[in-house]
């Protein structure tokens, strides 16, 4: 696996060394260790509930719901707040802090209602460092580097979300069944996150050359026509060219429901969990390996071409799951959906990042993360109700429609100057 394979090498035909920057590397091993530590949980979440603490699936939907839901919301205030603060350091280590202190004591947690009440203090957290941490990581790159850099901290996160689960199953492989000293161990990887956190300098103000070359900055107009950028305060308003972008991403995201039915037609198909989990940490394979390469194609091709491709496999994907017979083309098309990943996540913050200025990062990532926990809620909402009236297929169809209609919506997203960087 090459997580950081491409990191020293140079963009075809330009200038600079695109290294990936000190602040990038300090979060993304931050994001690394938090990742880790949530997976160690995470997957172990529904056979603790259901036989420790005799808990149902409906108390797990509960959990799950309502703290994806917190977090959610609190991403747009928490970027709102840090474009005022000014300082978004501060921030980003108390939302981490808060994940790293609640998440070991679901270990002591005897009842489903206290599992909850830890869950939505971890999902707090994570809303309130999530829009700012992503704001720290455009102030650290250069518009022709932004999507290498997204690119780069995604795959460090996947990297976690391999290592957690790895280290998990090591533990238990020598302590069965013993959840609760594998919980209150996640302390240690949380402790370390929150500490790197200290060693991250406080980004330049959001006039420094890093931030200078986006839409909303070169074109120095807002949504409603004024001046802005750098010469002036920027319009309450965000721009419109993002306001487009983030409705045609809500229709991608209503057919985009959560992974955990892409799981549950795997075992069906296999006839049994057993290999789900391996498959699971085989999936972030493909991410972390990938996710710089796809961040780092956005900064050559633009990041609507690779935004187009990365829907496109995700259509693709969809179809398959929908039309496939056996378990072994279904295992395939996972696999495949790793992709996905690699050509979006990155490139979608890139271009997040190209369309706002730099005062209003973090209220506009606030509101891109927003755009996209909505959608999945909804959008898991309604593919359960399908799967279970009217069966895989049609579920699955529906979510490869919409993503195919997202895709060619964005191609008439007006995106100027982001379409290509070359230094």
């Amino acid at each position: 696996m090459d997580v950081t394979g491409l990191v020293s090498r140079r963009v075809p035909h330009s200038g600079p060394v695109t290294r990936i920057p000190r602040p990038v590397w300090l979060l993304g091993w931050a994001s690394l260790f938090t990742d880790a530590a949530t997976e160690m949980i995470y997957p172990l979440l529904p056979v603790f509930l259901s036989r420790v603490l005799g808990a149902g699936a409906l108390s797990l939907g509960i959990i799950e719901g309502v703290a994806e839901g917190v977090n959610s919301l609190l991403k747009i205030a928490s970027g709102w707040v840090s474009d005022r603060a000014r300082r978004r350091r501060p921030i980003v280590i108390g939302g981490y802090a808060l994940s790293s202190l609640a998440r070991p004591f679901i270990a002591l947690a005897a009842t489903w209602p206290q599992v909850l009440l830890i869950r939505v203090l971890d999902r707090t957290g994570k809303g309130v460092r999530g829009a700012p941490r992503d704001a720290m990581l455009a102030q650290s790159a250069t518009p022709a580097t932004r999507g290498r850099v997204f690119g780069f901290h995604r795959a460090m996160d996947h990297t976690g979300a391999i290592a957690g689960p790895v280290a998990a199953t090591v533990f238990l492989l020598f302590a069965p069944g013993e959840y609760r000293p594998l919980f209150a161990l996640t302390a240690i990887p949380g402790a370390i996150a929150v500490a790197l956190l200290f060693l991250v300098p406080e980004p330049a103000a959001s006039s420094s050359p890093q931030s200078r070359g986006t839409v909303a900055e070169v074109d120095s107009r807002t949504s409603d026509g004024r001046r802005g950028g750098p010469s002036g305060p920027p319009s309450p308003a965000l721009p419109r060219p993002l306001v487009a972008f983030l409705a045609v991403l809500l229709v991608f995201s209503l057919g985009n429901s959560a992974d955990v039915f892409l799981l549950l037609r795997l075992s069906e198909a296999l006839g049994s969990a057993t290999y789900v989990p391996l498959l699971w940490s085989g999936i972030h394979v493909v991410k972390a390996s990938l996710s710089t390469w796809g961040g780092s194609l956005s900064d050559r091709l633009g990041r609507k071409q690779v935004i187009v491709m990365g829907w496109a496999v995700y259509a693709v994907v969809y179809l398959g799951f929908a039309t496939a017979s056996t378990a072994a083309s279904l295992v395939g098309w996972f696999l495949l959906y790793g992709a996905y990943f690699a050509f979006t996540e990155g490139a979608e913050k890139a271009l997040v990042a190209d369309l706002t200025p730099a005062p209003r990062h973090g209220t506009a990532f606030g509101a891109y993360n927003a755009a996209l926990g909505m959608g999945a809620l909804a959008a898991s909402v309604t593919f359960g109700f399908l799967y279970e009236r009217f069966g895989a297929s049609v579920a699955f169809g529906v979510g490869a429609a919409l993503a195919a209609v997202a895709a060619v919506l964005l191609v008439f997203i007006r995106t100027p100057n982001t379409e290509r960087h070359q230094p």
